[in-house]
């Protein structure tokens, strides 16, 4: 009999992909789902980004590569940090990984020991509690609801620091709630922050172009607290770039050394085409992403119309990324024939059953009153995913 290890029994499926594989399972049966669950944008990559990747495979850029990433790809993302950010990584700070979810599960397991507390503000990406499980440490949630906009403040992060916190992650924009902290807001958790000098914050900053209200800001830009900020960041979302697997870190030099020593002994380096197709990214001119993005706001608009035209959903104003992470606990207790809906699993998979739409529970998220909505979808798509759910939703009494 296999008996696998324990590590692997307490990490939870991710949410987000098992409600995508429950949705392409329904539609080879016929039926005719709606998938609003995964974050991914429903772009293609820029063409200029592909013909540097055929380039590269026309010059044999086939071989091994630096495990931190070739030193090219390292400039760049250096020179963008400079230009977008004004936050002052060399190359040699930088560590390009598969994914920005490597990028961070590097970052955990150098820095977590067993026992170590890991504050992550809640709602909060599904893979950041199971990252930091598998490391041994232990996730403290620092809840901060809708009528907070979804942030916390420094006095809220005060609050859950012990002789054992660690490291803190959170992500700006957010996914799932699309909030955006403000540089006032930043700096709050940064006088914070700098009162505990072994505190390591890592600021997930994946969907950083992805912004409709406001300049990006980073918390590194804070010179009083840079050496205690990681910064990820990656190639998915803002450039379509999603199954190129590439993200990055700028951290302190420390840190970015013990990256790269676990980096080489589980990967070694991302795919040397896709290294070598994100320099052409990272050289662009952000610009280019306008189209898209303003794609992406008038969705949100769209969606934001449609729920609040809906009895008891209540929502804030994302800022940022492409999701919709509305309250629907006025629903909860409501009947479905004969059974309750007690949680918003409960009405996720309700949805999902009879108006053929897939969402994801705020369980997976850290708030069990929510369920997030990707709007990266057509508008068509999204007005009829609207409209369904806002028939089901009626049926409910």
């Amino acid at each position: 009999m296999i008996q696998l290890s324990e590590r692997l029994l307490a990490m939870e499926e991710s949410a987000t992909i098992a409600m995508s594989r429950k949705s392409r399972e329904l539609k080879s049966e016929g039926k005719d789902v709606i998938s609003l669950s995964l974050g991914e944008p429903d772009f293609n990559t820029p063409q200029f980004i592909k013909d540097a990747a055929n380039e590269a495979m026309d010059n044999n850029f086939t071989k091994y590569m630096p495990v931190p990433g070739y030193d090219d790809l390292r400039e760049s993302i250096s020179n963008k940090f400079k230009r977008d950010n004004n936050l002052n990584y060399n190359k040699d700070q930088i560590v390009v990984s598969t994914g920005a979810k490597q990028s961070i599960a590097n970052v955990v397991l150098t820095l977590i020991n067993p026992g170590d507390e890991v504050i992550i503000p809640a709602p909060f990406w599904v893979s950041y509690i199971e990252i930091v499980k598998v490391a041994g440490g232990v996730p403290v949630l620092v809840n901060a609801g809708i009528d907070k906009d979804f942030k916390i403040s420094g006095k809220d992060l005060a609050h859950a620091i012990t002789p054992k916190t660690k490291l803190m992650i959170f992500s700006t924009p957010c996914n799932p709630t699309g909030s955006v902290y403000s540089r006032t807001e930043l700096r709050d958790l940064a006088d914070v922050i700098k009162k505990f000098p072994s505190l390591i914050v890592l600021c997930d900053e994946i969907y950083e172009h992805i912004n409709f209200e406001s300049k990006h800001e980073s918390l590194a830009q804070f010179d009083d607290v840079y050496n205690q900020v990681v910064t990820v960041n990656g190639v998915s979302k803002a450039w379509a770039m999603t199954g190129w697997r590439l993200g990055y870190i700028g951290a302190p030099m420390a840190i970015a050394r013990a990256c790269t020593k676990v980096q080489g002994q589980f990967t070694s380096g991302t795919s040397s085409i896709t290294q070598k197709a994100a320099i052409a990214a990272m050289d662009a001119d952000p610009e280019v992403l306008n189209d898209m993005i303003s794609a992406f706001k008038s969705r949100r608009g769209l969606v934001l119309g449609a729920l609040a035209e809906i009895p008891g959903i209540k929502t804030n104003h994302p800022g940022g990324a492409f999701y919709v992470f509305p309250d629907c606990s006025a629903y909860f207790g409501k009947m479905n024939g004969k059974s309750m809906i007690k949680d918003a699993s409960d009405l996720c998979l309700y949805l999902l059953e009879e108006a053929l739409v897939a969402l994801v529970t705020g369980d997976a998220f850290g708030d069990p009153n929510c369920f997030r909505i990707s709007y990266a979808a057509s508008e068509e798509t999204l007005k009829e995913a609207m409209r369904r759910i806002k028939i089901a939703l009626a049926k409910l009494n």
